[in-house]
């Protein structure tokens, strides 16, 4: 009889440790991107895109992005990021979002410091107002050769067309002519060179057509480089068109296949 209920107890024992193994959490899949976006600054609502560009990258994707997220809460242009003073700021990351406003710098040091980065292989994505950072250095061509084109300013706000110049282009095959529900068309007076334009609009000021995505390989190592300058309105950046342009453009700079690694609408 002892025999027999401690061979009761042993079942019911094992039985109690296969229940809690497998209410146990399962572990978090190895992200297959380690992303940082590094947003806020002037002129634009900040709050609201550090949670859209992330979540329209998430959903248009089928791989695992693991997402850090700097936001410099302030409407000032001229604020210097302690985070950019640490040389080894991207360390451990696959791509850094730019998406800050953070004109009025002068500090040429500053400056160099995070472009270093970059300059050594990072790869990045560029959006709307950070192709305007970091220019009133005592050299700001720096940045506008990281940006791949000289912006100096922007046109009023209107919708426009974006017309695709380089449908055969990874990041534009595909895609189709869409038109923003609103925008802040900037005006390019200097493409770089490793630069290629893929996309441009009409300037309802000029009647001119300005590129607004493109593709730039920087420095030495040829560092790949997603810039649009699309992308002031919330409502803008919520397009299927802009999250799927935005996406495809993370991919390419990362050095992931696009048409593979791209979700597929149904």
């Amino acid at each position: 009889m002892k025999s027999y209920l401690k061979v009761i107890s042993m079942i019911t024992a094992a039985c109690m440790c296969v229940g809690i193994a497998s209410a146990a959490p399962k572990p978090t899949p190895k992200p297959d991107i380690k992303a940082l976006l590094i947003t806020g600054g002037c002129c634009h609502d900040y709050d609201a895109q550090r949670e859209l560009i992330p979540m329209s990258i998430d959903l248009k994707t089928k791989l695992r992005v693991q997402w850090t997220v700097l936001h410099q809460r302030t409407n000032a242009g001229d604020v210097l990021l302690d985070f950019y003073k640490n040389p080894d700021w991207a360390k451990g990351y696959d791509v850094v979002v730019h998406n800050e406003c953070f004109a009025h710098i002068n500090d040429d040091k500053y400056i160099a410091q995070i472009l270093q980065p970059h300059m050594d292989g990072v790869p990045a994505v560029m959006v709307h107002c950070s192709m305007h950072c970091y220019r009133e250095g005592k050299n700001p061509e720096v940045w506008w050769e990281f940006c791949g084109v000289h912006s100096p300013g922007h046109g009023p706000k209107h919708p426009f067309e974006v017309q695709i110049t380089k449908p055969d282009h990874e990041v534009m095959k595909g895609m189709s002519n869409w038109k923003t529900p609103q925008g802040e068309l900037y005006f390019i007076n200097k493409v770089y060179p490793g630069t290629t334009l893929l996309a441009e609009s009409k300037s309802n000021k000029t009647g001119e057509m300005h590129a607004n995505v493109w593709v730039n390989e920087y420095g030495p190592n040829k560092t790949r480089v997603f810039a649009t300058t699309i992308g002031h309105h919330n409502e803008t950046m919520m397009q299927d068109q802009y999250m799927e342009m935005i996406t495809r453009g993370f991919l390419w700079a990362v050095g992931k296949p696009v048409a593979e690694n791209l979700k597929t609408s149904k």
